[in-house]
């Protein structure tokens, strides 16, 4: 079976390296593709915006599934588009896809589905958002409603914080995305991602990890896309899984459902383990970014297989997702500036040497610029180990980060410090 990938960045790199491992595969084809997905597949100079030429090429190219990564696309509709011309998607439609493409769309399901969440408020222009901030104290959390990767919250500890929040978003810090704001309560607890695949109505888990959304170490400074993730989260019990699957996924894929809006695809539950069990932080509706990195180096099923699976409607018949026992992490290695304005261009070498080291690194902003590997965007590369705990995959990790050389970049050191905490906690 023919292939098609579309994205650019390390979620999709760990997802053409896995893919390309299935015995299902034909040719995969990757749109835009970077240069490191370009050594797993053939590139196609697409833009997913133009729905038209994505059709023609899966036509022209026998493509049996499209596998959308990024969320901007689905939320743009591409699935829909690709599924009115017969074609098998890996992703939700464009309704369904508003689980991430609006936060308040979301908090309105989960008030219609008493899905357990954060008190919420929603805001569409300065007035309301001070007015609502009154009724929230301090801390209190400040979302663009709509895409702004990963960056569009910020967590007001004062009500200076909350104004300088709200001059960001109203006067087009994020672009239409901080048109309307949900303002929310500040929840206590740890925060885990929770992923499943699902095609529009069985819902089979598909493991869980913890990002680390501060650029700096301690989790300190700007929230980012995220700086490095590790999974399993041990934190996340068997316990724990099954409360989020019974009263937050479930409720929430039949919500979808009885809307006439079914979902299909990876539904990513971003979840705050509070004092009364778990309550959702967010949706997203692709794989998180650089979770999906840790999930595919865990991977043992046939990720193919299960796409198809549930592109058909068919994972009742699956059966479960085996995960190696491992544990894996990964480290961004990001660009000097980010999550501002990244210093793009930098020479980027050793990425041989890091690989040597016991880990695969993943491309997220590379490009080749006259025969050298350079840097193209925010977070460059994904250094990603496996061991038999964290504090192993930790130290392969960081091994490599140190064997390759990028000198305008720069990383974390300390991804994964909660759980090894609790390892030695443990002794």
């Amino acid at each position: 079976m023919n292939v098609l990938l579309i994205g650019s960045g390390g979620r999709e790199h760990a997802l053409a390296w896995k893919l390309a491992q299935s015995p299902l595969m034909g040719k995969l084809h990757a749109a835009p593709g970077n240069p490191g997905i370009a050594e797993l597949a053939e590139l196609a100079p697409l833009d997913p915006a133009d729905h038209r030429a994505v059709i023609d090429f899966c036509r022209r190219h026998s493509i049996g599934l499209v596998v959308v990564g990024p969320e901007a696309p689905l939320v743009d509709g591409l699935a829909d588009n690709l599924r009115a011309m017969g074609l098998l998607v890996f992703g939700p439609s464009r309704i369904a896809a508003q689980l991430e493409g609006s936060k308040g769309f979301t908090k309105e399901l989960c008030t219609r589905a008493s899905i357990p969440t954060a008190r919420y408020a929603r805001a569409s222009d300065r007035l309301a958002a001070e007015a609502a901030l009154e009724d929230f104290g301090f801390p209190a959390v400040i979302k663009a409603d709509g895409l702004a990767a990963g960056k569009g919250v910020v967590i007001a500890a004062s009500p200076e914080e909350a104004a300088e929040a709200l001059d960001l978003m109203f006067d087009g810090g994020f672009g239409a995305a901080g048109e309307a704001l949900v303002i929310e309560e500040f929840m206590e607890g740890e925060e885990v991602s929770f992923f499943a695949l699902v095609d529009g109505e069985t819902v089979l888990p598909f493991g869980s990890a913890q990002d680390h959304k501060r650029v700096g170490d301690g989790d300190t400074g700007p929230n980012t896309g995220g700086m490095g993730a590790y999974s399993p989260a041990s934190i996340f019990t068997p316990e724990l899984e099954r409360r989020a699957m019974d009263e937050i996924l479930l409720p929430t894929v039949r919500a979808l459902a009885q809307d006439g809006t079914p979902y299909s695809g990876i539904l990513y539950a971003g979840l705050m383990l509070t004092t009364e069990g778990p309550k959702l932080v967010e949706y997203n509706v692709r794989f998180g970014d650089p979770e999906c990195q840790v999930l595919m180096m865990r991977l043992e099923s046939d990720l193919l297989a299960l796409m198809l699976a549930a592109a058909k409607g068919e994972l009742a018949d699956a059966g479960s997702v085996r995960f190696s026992d491992a544990a894996a992490l990964t480290v961004v290695m990001a660009a000097q500036g980010y999550p501002g304005t990244p210093a793009k261009g930098g020479a980027i070498e050793g990425i041989d040497r890091g690989m040597a080291e016991g880990a695969f690194v993943f491309h997220a902003g590379t490009r080749v610029e006259d025969g050298r590997l350079v840097a193209a965007g925010g977070r460059v590369l994904n250094v990603t180990a496996l061991g038999s705990t964290v504090l192993e995959a930790q130290r392969t990790a960081y091994r490599a980060v140190d064997a390759v050389d990028f000198p305008t970049g720069f990383s974390r050191r300390d991804i994964g410090w909660r759980e090894i905490a609790r390892i030695r906690r443990q002794g």
